[in-house]
């Protein structure tokens, strides 16, 4: 199977006026979407934050998870957390997905809120290019409002939007709760 790899994408990202900001990173993300990756088999999940402070932040959570007490309380979490990659910036990951070729070696997917800002590839469709995939697969999930336009134009893949059966007029998932349903949709 294609490697496949997650990044959690605080900037560039969009704030609700649509402008594109950083946004910060919280503990709760860092761990259940740790946890979700682990749980389908992707064993890289980049944090791409620009600011050290954040990402030291996260490091620390990591590091504690991982090496520290929180290893000896809860050694499942060890094993989660142990996915988390931290850096600043998306070409980063890309470099480490695809050493020397960077963004040209992957593809890169992108998810949504809504289908407004383009074509989208269903839930089946994206499985079945994942089992033919000649490259690393990188899922981009943005916090805040979104990612930004010019990385949703720049994706190989646009993932289709989550909605529930019944439509209730709301759709705005947590990062975290909206990670889990795709890698469950594609994995599961």
């Amino acid at each position: 199977m294609t490697k496949v790899a997650l990044a959690l994408v605080h900037h560039p990202v969009l704030d609700r006026g649509g402008e594109i900001v950083t946004t910060a990173i919280t503990n709760l993300d860092l761990h259940d979407m740790a946890r979700s990756a682990r749980t389908f088999g992707v064993l890289e999940l980049y944090v791409v934050h620009p600011v050290a402070a954040q990402r030291l932040l996260a490091e620390r959570i990591r590091d504690h998870w991982v090496n520290g007490s929180g290893k000896k309380r809860i050694p499942d979490r060890a094993d989660a957390l142990d996915v988390l990659r931290i850096v600043p910036s998306l070409e980063d990951v890309y470099t480490s997905l695809a050493p020397g070729v960077g963004r040209a070696g992957i593809e890169l997917w992108t998810t949504a809120a809504s289908a407004k800002r383009g074509p989208v590839t269903n839930y089946p469709d994206g499985r079945a290019r994942l089992s033919q995939a000649d490259k690393p697969v990188l899922i981009t999930f943005g916090t805040g409002w979104g990612l930004a336009g010019e990385l949703v134009a720049s994706a190989d893949v646009r993932l289709a939007p989550i909605h529930a059966a019944k439509d209730t007029g709301y759709n705005h998932l947590s990062v975290r709760a909206a990670c889990a349903i795709v890698l469950d949709r594609l994995f599961g």
